[in-house]
């Protein structure tokens, strides 16, 4: 399986749905059952999309201290949820190469297939809104033509990454490479962890 063109189809698939509507509370339809990676793949660049319009509105010069906390506190929310959402993809990866033989000089990677999967949705927003502003009618030629040459390097990118998850997960399924995850342990958003929150609950 191409997991790159996988993720790519998906992606572009869950950008497009959210734009239809462009709305930060509409509540995300599933389009694939739940047992499998396609909607992991899914719910994570809807995530993606979400916060990506929440971090413009929060930037907002008028907005206000009370609208702004709110939006941030969601942010750190959103963040939360995402990586939850890169843990399950790489636990499905484990789950699919819990079996495979490792060579006698199997190396470990820099980062696990999700995060790599991560930075690819990322970049599918990135050049979606990138070619959106190539096309802004308002905005001056130089604009879109800095903007044009932006979204290459981005096309670019994304083809390299494309091309490196793919090369990642053939050798973690022939051996090559070993499987290792490291759970991120995030520790703003644990009342147990985050000094301000246990010492204001005493």
């Amino acid at each position: 399986m191409n997991i790159s063109a996988v993720c790519l189809e998906v992606f572009e698939r869950a950008t497009l749905d959210y734009h239809q509507h462009n709305d930060v509370d509409r509540l995300i339809q599933y389009p694939f059952p739940d047992t499998e990676l396609e909607q992991l793949l899914y719910q994570k660049n809807y995530i993606d999309a979400v916060q990506w319009h929440l971090e413009d509105m929060v930037r907002d010069p008028t907005i206000s201290p009370e609208k702004g906390l709110l939006i941030k506190r969601r942010i750190d929310q959103s963040n939360q949820q995402r990586t939850d959402l890169v843990e399950k993809i790489d636990d499905y990866f484990l789950n699919q190469f819990a079996l495979v033989s490792l060579s006698a000089n199997a190396t470990l990677n820099t980062e696990s297939p999700a995060w790599a999967i991560d930075r690819l949705s990322i970049l599918v927003l990135k050049i979606y809104h990138m070619n959106e502003q190539v096309q802004r009618a308002d905005a001056d030629a130089q604009h879109r033509k800095k903007c044009q040459e932006k979204l290459q390097i981005l096309t670019e990118q994304q083809q390299d990454l494309s091309t490196s998850i793919d090369e990642l997960i053939g050798d973690l399924a022939s051996g090559k490479k070993r499987m290792k995850v490291y759970r991120q342990m995030k520790m703003y958003n644990d009342p147990a962890l985050n000094p301000v929150l246990y010492q204001s609950s005493k």
